[in-house]
């Protein structure tokens, strides 16, 4: 998954638990790990939270066809129905979904994170 993003010029890295791949203000972070599909994905735009939720919303579909996560179309609109909400949470296919916006942070923006709700082990980041 990180190559698909890495062959669209995105920058790359790896900390302990996550890969991250951000391209100016988006970004997409993967847990690591020998999951047969990553257990926990989080899309992030910074900025206001009315801009960067609209930037989560263009950069949802593309990221999530790349991470080949379905029911992507459901989740991106449900994503866009958001807009001017602080948090929000639904159920997509096997995902847990949760949409959040950071406001009095040092790093403002929207958060879209996906967890696996058919992972059973090593489902989160230590």
């Amino acid at each position: 998954m990180v190559a698909a993003f890495a062959g669209k010029k995105y920058q790359c890295s790896t900390d302990e638990a996550y890969q991250t791949c951000s391209q100016g203000t988006t970004s997409i972070q993967v847990l690591i790990g020998t999951h047969p599909r990553p257990p926990v994905l989080s899309l992030q735009a910074t900025g206001v939270a009315a801009e960067a939720t609209t930037k989560l919303s263009d950069f949802a579909p593309q990221a999530l066809e790349m991470a080949h996560v379905n029911p992507r179309g459901q989740i991106a609109d449900w994503l866009k129905q958001q807009q001017g909400k602080a948090s929000a949470q639904t159920t997509a296919g096997n995902w847990t979904v949760e949409f959040s916006t950071e406001v009095d942070s040092d790093q403002p923006g929207a958060i879209l994170t996906l967890t696996d709700k058919l992972c059973k082990a090593n489902c989160g980041a230590e």
